[in-house]
């Protein structure tokens, strides 16, 4: 049977300006389209308010959309992030998790601001002005307000220097352990992924017990293909995707011009895009008219 998604590269994990990208939901879709994709997913923080926007220029653009999610949880002090896909936006659970995060990640992002105010000129007004209706208001946007303001070059300076976690302004923010990440994920009828699980390298990579116990849950794979996962990790991530017969996916993270990532630059096979398809009951894929 012919696939009923368009031809071209898939490319699950993308970024609007709903949370730290630097193009609207409906540009990020049109540069997808632009850019020569068959499906794209449209994955911000913590957040579904692009889906529409998106969903409606896919549909103009003659592109697949896949509605998703990054989501942040924590083990630790650790970070941990999973993408979710084709979830229902409105479950209970998930709307009250990703709510809760949002407020703290706001919270944090003002003391985050207050501290670094009293060193740099920087306000909570130069922060906001980097951010649009709507947005999951966070360290990108302050990144940004710091190169605005001249304190650094790029987003990425930024990262590198003021807002390291050695320079000590960095605080952590609120996020569920990743085993209730993906329950609520798959209460919600979406279909979780692990990004970019090998940033810091082999040593880093989720541990079998963990892993298994988030497989037990529903875990559907792991981004392996993602440029911020080192060699020797992404080799220990394919073996343990061999050993719980998870599904292996390939992403940009692309954040607009916020990161030097590009569009497709890794991408998913269309056999595990059409099951993870069919492994979601939340929402429906949106195919071009």
């Amino acid at each position: 049977m012919a696939s009923a998604f368009p031809p071209g590269p898939i490319d699950l994990h993308t970024h609007s300006s709903a949370s730290d990208g630097t193009e609207t939901p409906a540009n990020l879709v049109r540069a997808a389209a632009e850019a020569g994709l068959g499906t794209v997913a449209i994955t911000d923080h913590d957040s579904t308010a692009g889906w529409e926007s998106a969903s409606n220029e896919a549909r103009r653009s003659g592109i697949a959309l896949i509605p998703g999610m990054e989501l942040s949880t924590r083990r630790g002090r650790a970070s941990i992030h999973m993408l979710a896909y084709l979830f229902d936006p409105n479950s209970a659970g998930l709307v009250a998790e990703t709510a809760r995060i949002r407020s703290a990640r706001l919270t944090r992002a003002e003391d985050m601001v207050q501290a670094i105010g009293a060193d740099y000129d920087l306000s909570w007004d130069d922060v906001l002005a980097q951010t649009q209706d709507g947005a999951t208001v966070g360290r990108p946007h302050i990144a940004d307000a710091l190169v605005a303001k001249g304190h650094s070059l790029t987003r990425s300076d930024a990262f590198a220097g003021i807002l390291h976690w050695r320079a000590g302004y960095y605080l952590p923010h609120y996020a569920p352990d990743p085993l209730t990440g993906v329950e609520l994920i798959v209460a919600a009828g979406g279909v979780p992924v692990i990004a970019h699980p090998a940033t810091r390298g082999r040593d880093g990579v989720v541990s079998e017990g963990e892993l298994s116990r988030l497989v037990d849950a529903g875990l559907f794979g792991l981004e392996i293909d993602h440029r911020e996962n080192t060699e020797d990790g992404k080799a220990r991530l394919r073996e343990l995707a061999a050993k719980f017969d998870l599904a292996v996916t390939g992403s940009s993270d692309y954040h607009g011009e916020g990161k030097p990532n590009r569009l497709a630059e890794n991408q998913t096979s269309p056999a595990v895009l059409e099951r993870l398809v069919e492994r979601s009951t939340g929402w429906k894929p949106v195919l071009p008219d």
